[in-house]
């Protein structure tokens, strides 16, 4: 089997509540994310997804994407898309860096794999726990009052974790935490995300005021030296996410213990070959994870379901459905949220069928 044509899409996705805001004064209404097709010369074809958060918050946009993807496409073509782990080395070989550029390709690979062989991703990823898996909401910044309402409303959908962004001022930001933590339940998780909006001082003032206060830190500073110095002023559980990027940043966080769970995205680490590998170390080192992305529709949805189904539940902090933070579908098949929960489809590869009435024609083929 060969990889004989790569065909782009472009799509926007529009956010449900009309935007997204997070720290530094960040916000975005409509998504811009970049859906990739391969065909290969056995008449599999193949889906993936990137879908960076803007261009602000991490060295990745949309364009970019697309750019990188055209780039490396003709790098491809004549390659098996099921040893995947060639097509990586392959891809690293011919452009150095830009992880986020190469996910959609390999995630593309795995489902063309999972269809060649009759299997869904999961079992490729080692093998289904449980009949689901539990989600967390993130809440967009905004008042102490409209987050609790914020709060409120997703937990009558049935989710009991909730990420609070937050990473504007200290005082407003304390405030934040304590008003939603007063009107947790039993079983509910909460979290303060300041997606690294915190100088080290500031945060420093924050984990004081919340000192007792039953919740997580997430990235509260930009660099991991910043973070880790965070850490260890706080017996509050710690995650890290933005400075967690390749295997050797988990080393050296699990060596430094700066932290209690990690947030694996997707396409920041190059897609499902290399988040399996991370996950399956984080799962010997003991330490815990919420698998996502950046952002995405359906066909990233479907994505993180299977590899976050195939984590043993010890492990799994929690997941994302994006596709239900937007209001466009871009495939059938993917999974759509129970109550607070999904689960990966049993069906061969990542279980989707894109819908080329939404995705229109491509912007890019390489032959």
């Amino acid at each position: 089997m060969r990889i004989n044509k790569i065909s782009v899409y472009r799509v926007e996705l529009p956010l449900d509540e009309g935007s997204y805001k997070w720290s530094g004064g960040r916000s975005i209404e409509v998504f811009d994310s970049t859906v990739v097709e391969l065909q290969t010369d056995d008449g599999i074809t193949g889906w993936g997804e990137v879908c960076p958060l803007g261009p602000a918050y991490l060295p990745a946009y949309a364009a970019g994407a697309r750019t990188g993807i055209a780039e490396l496409a003709p790098h491809l073509i004549g390659l098996d898309p099921t040893e995947v782990d060639v097509l990586n080395q392959r891809m690293d070989q011919s452009l150095r860096g830009h992880p986020y550029v190469k996910s959609a390709l390999d995630m593309a690979c795995w489902d063309i794999l999972g269809k060649a062989c009759g299997q869904p991703v999961t079992t490729l990823m080692g093998g289904r726990y449980g009949d689901n898996i539990a989600l967390y909401r993130a809440i967009s910044q905004d008042t102490p009052e409209q987050m609790v309402a914020s709060v409120s409303k997703y937990r009558a959908e049935g989710y009991t974790k909730f990420q609070l962004k937050s990473g504007s001022d200290v005082e407003t930001d304390i405030a934040r935490i304590q008003a939603v933590a007063a009107e947790l339940q039993p079983g509910d998780v909460l979290v303060a995300d300041a997606n690294g909006g915190w100088t080290q001082h500031q945060a420093m003032r924050v984990v004081d005021g919340v000192r007792g206060v039953n919740v997580y830190i997430e990235q509260p500073c930009s660099s991991y030296q910043e973070c880790l110095a965070v850490r260890r002023h706080t017996n509050l559980p710690f995650i890290l996410d933005e400075v967690i990027d390749d295997v050797l940043t988990v080393v050296r966080g699990y060596s430094d213990q700066a932290m209690d769970v990690i947030n694996l995205k997707i396409s920041k680490v190059g897609g499902l070959t290399k988040a399996r590998q991370i996950r399956d170390l984080c799962v010997s080192l003991g330490i815990a994870m919420t698998i996502e992305d950046t952002w995405g529709s359906d066909i990233i949805t479907a994505a993180i379901a299977h590899l976050a189904h195939s984590t043993p539940p010890a492990y799994l902090f929690s997941a994302t459905d994006f596709n239900s933070y937007v209001t466009v579908s871009t495939a059938d098949g993917a999974p759509k949220r129970t109550k607070g929960f999904m689960r990966a489809s049993e069906a061969p590869g990542l279980g989707i069928t894109p819908r080329m009435d939404v995705l229109g024609k491509p912007v890019l083929e390489v032959r």
